[in-house]
């Protein structure tokens, strides 16, 4: 492919298995996200770095502790400084020893699953904000055609393949909200996005402080929860233990897995995952990769129009 040549390359040792499919998974919002591609010669990532843009790619290695990376662009040399945090270079796998049961088996299975630390908060908070109180399908959509609309191409190979960097903070916060209309986003998750835009340094430093902190600073700005401060968590800072509060889907899951009960509050999924205590988002998505999901018995949330809303 032209221009493959001029990207920089690194091969990473893990120190142990590493699935990439399942660790870099987390980070992708539907089947179309345009920042994220998985194609037979790796897994390509469009994103920002504090040196600029970059692209880079993923490829595994005979050896499964270790993954060659190769990138492109202005934040080339950055993107491949922190890929290790991106694979789960932080993560410790191999401190997870769950009792007998569903859980160990998936632990097992999904032995090279890592918890990503993508060090990239506002690309990771603006699809979760877009992801709030809405359908999947419709979520997924929205943020597609955002960054479509106003994100531009990945350097490199990446603009080939289709890959889009997500939008610049600073060129989402200088919009009106209802700009966000155009993409099926309503006033509120719309405010939200413009807050977390205008305050997007303040979300960086999240990355350099401890976890408990990291926490208050993301619940600190207004729109942003305890399910929002948990899913930007889990991707963005490699926090092996959150858990999302407040999901509709989930409690219901948890519960079925681990009780073989078809319906949860959040207090119940609370309850199930406290013997997995600080692996507990760990258990979260060994359930949703290989977890049955829970009987529906009502109806599945409905796609909305913005002109009913």
């Amino acid at each position: 492919m032209e221009g493959e040549a001029a990207g920089s390359e690194r091969t990473i040792d893990l120190g142990g298995p590493v699935d990439l499919a399942s660790t870099l998974g987390a980070l992708r919002h539907g089947g179309g996200d345009p920042t994220l591609a998985r194609r037979p010669d790796g897994w390509w990532r469009a994103t920002r770095t504090p040196d600029g843009p970059a692209t880079i790619r993923l490829r595994a290695c005979e050896r499964v502790d270790r993954v060659h990376a190769t990138a492109w662009g202005p934040g080339a040399q950055r993107a491949l400084e922190e890929s290790p945090d991106l694979l789960g270079a932080g993560d410790d796998p191999a401190s997870f020893d769950p009792p007998r049961g569903l859980v160990r088996e998936l632990h097992r299975r999904h032995r090279g699953l890592r918890i990503p630390r993508s060090r990239a908060v506002f690309e990771a908070i603006l699809p979760v904000i877009v992801e709030q109180k809405v359908a999947g399908v419709e979520a997924f959509r929205s943020y597609r055609s955002l960054v479509l609309a106003w994100g531009e191409a990945a350097p490199g190979p990446g603009a080939a393949l289709g890959l889009r960097l997500a939008p610049r903070p600073v060129d989402i916060a200088s919009r009106p909200y209802f700009e966000l209309h155009r993409f099926g986003i309503e006033r509120r998750r719309a405010t939200a996005i413009l807050m977390a835009a205008s305050r997007a340094p303040r979300l960086e430093e999240a990355v350099e402080m401890d976890l408990a902190s990291a926490r208050r600073r993301l619940r600190a700005l207004p729109g942003v929860g305890a399910w929002t401060a948990a899913e930007v968590a889990l991707v963005a800072l490699g926090d092996a233990d959150a858990v999302p509060i407040g999901d509709y889907h989930l409690p219901h899951m948890v519960a079925w897995n681990l009780a073989g009960e078809p319906r949860a509050t959040d207090e119940r999924m609370l309850e199930l995952l406290e013997p997995f205590a600080g692996h507990r988002g760990r258990v979260i998505r060994l359930l949703t990769l290989g977890g049955a999901g829970a009987p529906r018995f009502g109806p599945r949330m409905q796609l909305r129009s913005i002109r009913r809303i």
